[in-house]
């Protein structure tokens, strides 16, 4: 780790009405004095005063602050230039700094850097990084309290339960020639049990909403000219898509984000799904097929003006395939017609068991998607229902995943009270589960994770 002193615009590009540029590094506060002609500044003080360039021409009137290491993000002297808002102004200013002497930050440095002083670990800078980019209320305040630690306890929790056990293994290690107590077993047995037990909720309730991380993805699909189209354009609250009374208008898969409730979701509406006529819509129902497959929630579309044919059919049996695990909300449309939709046969294959709900929609009235609304709404809320501690990315998952492997192969060594393996298990369990946290020797993982983070941060 060098200790050059590096700088950076730390908002992002466009006019606002604030812009600020930030230098962690021994040179921080030298470089200050330097753009401000001023000889002191005090630490956690707003400093009103004009910036220059080295030719001493004037760039702009801004607050200075000072954090005095180590009593800073970084853990370094750090300044931070609150100046006016637009590219201009902030560019001159960050160059003004570099030709003081400091570096332009890399991507991720001052996050990189607070976490090899000390300041955060892996899990907090994660946190950090994933606030920036929330896609949902709920999900901006499961990543506050992991920035205050929540996720580091839950690490320090079940690695000190492990090391606890290990403890009981290795002493025994010194007395092979005798059998461990029968009670004695048992107790380790139950510990290990606990701690999978946890490990197993926990990785199930991150699973369930990661939605909340990602924003959930909503897929629309039907056969051609259901209606999916206007659909999307009734929930956007906009024409985006092309609407008319030709099959297969719809070619290609199309994204929007939309907000409902405090969720950022997006929706995509697909091409109708149908024997292709040509290359071109065969393309864009294989595209369809894949939005199914990673989709949170798919909204499934049906003319209730006419009687299910073998087009709705396929789309029920490829929600069976692709969508078992998924919410599904059948929607009928064209509810001011004659209605023939369910007028079949109790036999029929529409009538499955993974139906979520039927709603009736007119989408010519704006009012009527309201429901569908209240509808997704409600199943995204619900998704953060559970109190189980959330990993917020699949390094976290698969180091959650690591260590409880290592967990349940420990179990048969201490049956047969092979304690060496059995040790070897908890210690590799011990590491997985430290990985979340601080894993030092893999640089290689660190300057890959850190690079993904924003300039400035």
């Amino acid at each position: 780790m060098d200790h050059d002193t590096i700088s950076a615009v730390a908002t992002a590009n466009g006019i606002g009405s604030i812009a600020i540029i930030r230098i962690s590094g021994n040179q921080a506060l030298e470089i200050a004095k330097k753009l401000t002609n001023k000889k002191e500044f005090a630490p956690r003080y707003a400093t009103l005063t004009n910036i220059y360039n080295l030719q001493s021409e004037l760039i702009d009137e801004a607050i200075v602050i000072y954090f005095r290491a180590p009593f800073s993000f970084t853990a370094e002297d750090v300044v931070e230039i609150q100046c006016h808002g637009g590219f201009i102004v902030a560019q001159s200013i960050l160059k003004a700094t570099l030709a003081c002497g400091a570096r332009l930050a890399t991507a991720g440095e001052f996050s990189k850097r607070a976490f090899f002083n000390g300041r955060i670990d892996l899990s907090e800078a994660e946190a950090i990084a994933q606030l920036i980019e929330a896609k949902s209320e709920d999900a901006a305040k499961i990543l506050a309290k992991q920035m205050k630690g929540s996720l580091k306890e839950f690490v320090e929790t079940i690695r000190d339960a492990i090391i606890n056990i290990l403890a009981y293994s290795e002493v025994s290690i010194d007395y092979a020639e005798e059998d461990l107590p029968e009670d004695l077993v048992v107790q380790i047995e139950d510990k290990l049990r606990d701690l999978q037990m946890k490990l197993t909720r926990t990785l199930a309730a991150s699973k369930a909403r990661e939605g909340l991380m990602q924003g959930f993805k909503v897929t629309i699909i039907g056969k051609p000219n259901v209606g999916k189209s206007s659909l999307l354009n009734a929930l956007l609250n906009y024409n985006r898509a092309i609407v008319s009374d030709i099959a297969g208008t719809t070619r290609d898969t199309i994204e929007e984000q939309v907000k409902i409730g405090s969720h950022l979701i997006r929706i995509v509406d697909t091409a109708g799904i149908r024997e292709a006529n040509d290359e071109i819509e065969k393309i864009g129902i294989e595209r369809s097929l894949e939005a199914i497959e990673q989709s949170d929630i798919i909204i499934a579309l049906y003319d209730g003006s006419r009687t299910c044919d073998s087009e709705d059919e396929t789309i029920i049996e490829l929600l069976k395939t692709h969508a078992n695990d998924k919410h599904v909300l059948h929607v009928k449309n064209k509810i001011d017609l004659e209605q023939k939709f369910w007028h079949l046969k109790s036999n029929s294959s529409c009538f499955v068991d993974h139906v979520n709900i039927m709603f009736d929609l007119e989408l010519n009235s704006k009012e009527s998607v309201t429901p569908l609304i209240q509808m997704l709404q409600n199943i995204m809320d619900r998704s953060n229902s559970s109190d189980e501690i959330m990993l917020i990315s699949q390094r976290q998952i698969q180091a959650v995943e690591s260590c409880l492997q290592n967990i349940e192969e420990a179990f048969s060594p201490l049956e047969a009270q092979e304690l060496e393996i059995f040790s070897f298990h908890l210690s590799e369990a011990i590491k997985e589960i430290a990985n979340i946290t601080r894993p030092f020797e893999n640089d290689e993982m660190l300057d890959k994770m850190f690079s993904s983070f924003c300039l400035g941060k």
